[in-house]
């Protein structure tokens, strides 16, 4: 039998959004016994919320990250009690400590400078910081050094982060680094880890998803509404307050064999890659990993260089790497240009082929296509932006099924998304292309209560729930 080529049918057939309801609801039809309501999930768990209150994973609010209970949850669920893991996209490193924790080898993949920092900051206080100097940051709380540096040294900017702090902020910003330059190298690294935790907090932004949203106070126009972050935190303040929460960690664990609550006397090693998963995974050899549990960015237009910019300043990214990241990054957002993925690497054809012949996927791309053509889309990236996911995602399904051993899972936690009207089944179109590209499909776990789309999407199309889902597929 003949797989049709559903890329090349379509593209002559005029579709409508009641085109992609009745082909998605056929989908969920034959989707129907592998979705599984799991109590035991909810959004805490499958986000950052649930890491607020746990030593550690606290320090940094990673807005996107999943939380550390989640992956001891999966880890259980599913035995998997040695071995090795793989997250491709490693973010601010939660799977990998959390399963190193539990005696595992960690492996991941991470672009973004910000995620990078995070491992690797941790990396050194569970591997080399020693007692004596988290005496030092505790004497940093009480002595605050940075008010006895006369110098004020510019900070590291970039243009749409300029304006960023009050004026009295960024000069303490300045003075925080010459004081931490004189510090012994593990101290200044927790140290300027610190200042990458409070960058928010003490400024006039918020991150929103596709964008830093700017208070009123900066002087900024955004927006025809004004906006009111809230209380502004002093720098003095939230330094304190920080430097103090690593403290009392620190001083609470037997640093650093206790440092993330480690239940198995011999961790695992966590390894980091820094880089894109598309130019990394072909490197790792096959068959080299137990288990996969990763969350990609999700197909929702969120631009997290624009979002993490204070930080990515802060590391010294200039205007030419900002710009690289972005398209360097999975696409998931407006701007990305299309990659030549078969040019990237030719062994890609059959995972391009996979997304090719997914009924669903061909459906949505040319709905949004004529939307386009007709004007009605708010950006008329967002085809673009939606294709290059999904076949960028085939791309690194393929990879995921070589690097696994046989009978190894993949977990993936993910959501769904609606444009233009049209709910894109996200986890229906990714799984079947991950049975396209050897897998097979366990179950999708589906949390009790989904998430809404966007007030703009209902105040056109009503409100919707879209399922918010862990995947689970084995290598056959």
């Amino acid at each position: 039998m003949v797989s049709l080529d559903f890329s090349t049918a379509i593209k002559h057939r005029p579709i409508d959004l009641q085109s992609v309801e009745a082909i998605n609801e056929k989908s969920e039809q034959d989707y129907s016994l592998k979705f599984v309501r799991e109590n035991a999930l909810n959004r805490s768990l499958v986000s950052f919320q649930d890491n607020k209150a746990r030593a550690v994973y606290r320090w940094y609010k990673y807005k996107e990250a999943f939380s550390a209970r989640l992956v001891e949850f999966l880890l259980l669920r599913y035995g998997l009690h040695q071995g090795s893991l793989l997250d491709p996209f490693a973010g601010s490193g939660t799977a990998l400590f959390a399963s190193s924790a539990l005696g595992l080898s960690a492996e991941g993949i991470e672009l973004l400078p910000i995620g990078q920092a995070i491992i690797s900051t941790k990396r050194l206080i569970e591997n080399k910081l020693r007692k004596e100097d988290v005496k030092f940051l505790s004497q940093w709380v009480t002595t605050i050094p940075w008010q006895q540096v006369d110098e004020e040294p510019p900070i590291p900017e970039l243009k749409i982060t300029k304006g960023a702090y009050p004026e009295k902020t960024a000069k303490a910003i300045g003075r925080f680094l010459a004081a931490a330059k004189k510090e012994n190298d593990r101290v200044a690294a927790v140290l300027k880890f610190a200042l990458l935790c409070i960058l928010e907090s003490i400024s006039y932004t918020r991150k929103d998803g596709q964008y830093l949203r700017w208070d009123y106070r900066s002087g900024r126009r955004q927006g025809k509404k004004k906006f009111d972050k809230g209380h502004i935190f002093s720098f003095d303040d939230a330094m304190r307050a920080k430097l103090s929460e690593i403290v009392v960690d620190l001083t609470n664990n037997d640093v650093p064999a206790d440092l993330f609550t480690t239940p198995n006397p011999n961790p695992g090693e966590v390894v980091l890659h820094c880089g894109s998963c598309l130019d990394l995974l072909p490197q790792f050899s096959e068959a080299s990993f137990d288990c996969i549990i990763t969350s990609p960015p999700y197909c929702n237009r969120y631009d997290y260089t624009r979002t993490y910019a204070l930080e990515l300043a802060m590391l010294g990214i200039n205007e030419e790497a900002l710009s690289r990241l972005r398209q360097e990054m999975l696409s998931c957002t407006v701007e990305n240009k299309a990659k030549d993925l078969l040019t990237l690497n030719p062994r890609w054809k059959s995972a391009i082929s996979a997304a090719d012949r997914q009924e669903l996927l061909q459906v949505v791309l040319a709905y949004l296509e004529s939307q386009k053509d007709e004007g009605l889309l708010n950006n008329n990236g967002i085809p673009r932006m939606v294709r290059g996911y999904f076949y960028e995602m085939a791309c690194v399904i393929y990879e995921c099924a070589r690097v696994l051993k046989p009978n190894a899972p993949l977990i993936m936690v993910n959501d769904n998304v609606r444009y233009a009207g049209a709910v894109i089944s996200v986890d229906i179109i990714l799984s079947e292309i991950a049975r396209s590209l050897g897998f097979s499909v366990e179950s999708i776990l589906v949390l009790p209560n989904g998430k809404g789309n966007s007030s703009q999407q209902m105040g056109q199309h009503g409100r919707e729930s879209l399922r918010k889902c862990v995947y689970v597929w084995r290598r056959k």
